[in-house]
């Protein structure tokens, strides 16, 4: 089996959908009695969470991708060496946009 990266998110998502089934699937076999409205705020909920920490998750990781030593000298340049993207550099042929800055 080949391994892949965890996503808790993704986890969180799958657990709060499946409570939510759970809620649906007692309630239909007469176990207990819940309101329609009840899996509502539960899977939203439970989405809106895995959306947040997905977010941290792949914040920390993009941070913790980059280099210790900082930035890449290259990192910023147009292909061929014609400037840099934030209009720092010599702007050689980058045309009637970017020459006044």
């Amino acid at each position: 089996m080949l391994r892949h990266e965890f996503q808790p998110g993704r986890l969180v998502a799958g657990v709060f959908l499946t409570v939510a089934g759970v809620v649906c699937l007692g309630d239909a076999e007469g176990r207990w009695a819940a309101p329609w409205f009840v899996s509502i705020p539960l899977v939203m909920g439970g989405l809106c969470l895995a959306g947040a920490i997905g977010t941290v998750t792949r914040g920390r990781r993009r941070g913790r991708r980059r280099s210790p030593r900082g930035p890449d000298p290259s990192a910023g340049t147009r292909p061929g060496g014609a400037g840099t993207v934030d209009g720092t550099g010599p702007a050689v042929g980058l045309g009637k946009r970017d020459s006044h800055g």
